[in-house]
């Protein structure tokens, strides 16, 4: 849980400190304007400590419908308080003015330019979280009119589902590319690197709503198992599909800070690797590009392929067991657990080693045989492409999810009119919601793993790449 988080957490830190370090005050030893980014995640912890408690003392929630809108105000709570928080940091840790050293050029910034870089990454967070939202909640349009494409069968589900997908990732780049432009305007690299951390400094809600899914989805599962009311079922449905919305916003906040972490570290290798400029019109740097757009979807392939070939050993185990111990299907006699528990996790384990190798080898091929100037375009490129493939498939999973749970709740006259459980437009959204897993469960939180282990692997063998790596170029 959160591993997408943590990583993104832990290289946006290492980024920023990387960059802090070819500074005035990396130099001259300034030790806590050099911890700069730590203490920006420490008033993370305390904004976020204090923001739970709004929801659990100060406004409780009396019925299903205020679920939803209590665990979003969390995220605007943490981050209006973070920006106050970010203010007081910057203005005292910070020297009033100092110098990055950008590329050999130097550039003076003030303290308050790294509060609004900060800041901005900070906001245009919540508003991926809260575009997200939009896109995968069974409260607004997009959602009910994919449950509505339900009606006429499982193909125009998919359809819809696929279109929303693309749709929202359209404000999210829009939000990571201002945070982009603002910050690279006032800091250079450097202010690329906490954007990101700043986008991050609310984890701790972040996460605390992104959690909330998988707990309320199993306790339905043991109500269901257990046999309990048609009254306790509803309530933990109605959690469950807000926790889905709430995975889908970390999921939205995990890949928007990969963007921007991943920016940094790319910036970090140029300078290590002693590019002065990624010139695209150069054909070295353009083969790199477009092979690193082609990543993320290779990568995707494998996954998803792994999620159905593991699934299809599920289905033929669990049909053995039905034909082959007496008493199953009358409830008489107990399933083989363990046998299943196995193929799950054999299959987990075994079926990662390809794409892991994919990811690992690339940058390790591009750099030894092809130079710093290709690595350099497959970075950028598996960049560019890896953040729109990952928002575009955990948002379609996250809806196809709850315009399942949507027909299945029946709270509005329209939700009804779709039909109760095991009719035929119900049969359709349970179709999306399978196709949908792998797509919001594997593939996309995976991608933005894919995009910052290139980028953190490249860093690190930049100096080796520069000096030995082109042996092909070095050949013709």
């Amino acid at each position: 849980m959160g591993s997408d988080l943590f990583g993104s957490y832990a290289e946006s830190s290492c980024a920023a400190l990387f960059v802090a370090s070819i500074s005035s005050f990396g130099i001259g030893h300034d030790f806590t304007a050099m911890s700069y980014p730590l203490l920006v995640s420490s008033m993370g912890i305390v904004v976020c400590l204090i923001t739970t408690l709004f929801a659990t003392y100060l406004s409780e929630i009396k019925n299903v419908s205020q679920i939803e809108p209590s665990l979003k105000r969390q995220l605007l709570i943490s981050t209006v308080l973070m920006t106050a928080g970010i203010a007081i940091v910057s203005f005292f840790a910070l020297p009033s003015e100092f110098t990055l050293f950008n590329f050999g050029a130097n550039k003076v910034v003030r303290n308050w330019h790294l509060f609004f870089c900060v800041a901005i990454g900070l906001w245009a967070g919540l508003v991926i979280g809260y575009t997200t939202e939009y896109y995968t909640s069974n409260a607004y349009s997009p959602v009910q009119d994919v449950a509505d494409s339900c009606r006429t069968g499982a193909a125009t589900n998919v359809i819809f589902g696929l279109a929303l997908g693309y749709k929202s990732v359209i404000i999210p780049i829009f939000a990571i590319a201002i945070a982009i432009y603002i910050s690279f305007s006032l800091a250079a690299m450097y202010g690329i690197a906490v954007a990101a951390l700043g986008m991050l400094s609310t984890i701790a809600t972040c996460l605390a709503i992104d959690a909330y899914g998988p707990i309320s989805d199993n306790a339905g599962g043991i109500a269901e198992m257990c046999g309990m009311s048609h009254e306790v079922r509803e309530r933990t449905d109605a959690l469950d599909a807000a926790g889905n919305t709430t995975a889908a916003i970390g999921k939205g906040f995990a890949i928007g800070s990969a963007a921007l972490v991943s920016l940094a570290l790319f910036g970090a290798y140029v300078s290590r690797a002693g590019l002065e400029t990624v010139d695209v019109l150069t054909p070295k740097v353009f083969i790199g590009l477009i092979v690193g757009a082609m990543l993320p979807y290779w990568f995707s392939a494998m996954t998803m392929k792994s999620v159905g070939s593991a699934a299809l050993k599920m289905v033929e185990e669990v049909r053995r067991q039905f034909n082959s111990i007496p008493g199953l299907m009358e409830g008489t006699a107990k399933p083989d657990y363990a046998t299943c528990v196995k193929i799950s996790t054999d299959a987990s384990l075994k079926e990662m080693i390809p794409p892991g190798a994919l990811v690992l080898l690339t940058p390790l091929i591009a750099g030894t045989f092809f130079g710093v100037e290709t690595l350099a375009g497959v970075l950028a490129g598996s960049l560019v492409s890896g953040v729109q493939v990952a928002i575009s498939a955990s948002n379609t999973g996250g809806a196809w999810d709850n315009a399942k749970k949507y027909i299945e709740a029946g709270a509005s006259e329209h939700a009804v009119s779709l039909g109760p459980k095991g009719s035929d437009a119900h049969k359709a959204a349970v179709i999306g919601d399978t196709v949908g897993d792998p797509l919001k469960d594997t593939s996309g939180p995976s991608l933005n793993i894919l995009i910052k282990l290139m980028a953190v692997e490249s860093l690190v063998f930049a100096p080796f790449f520069a000096t030995h790596g082109g042996l092909i170029f070095k050949l013709l």
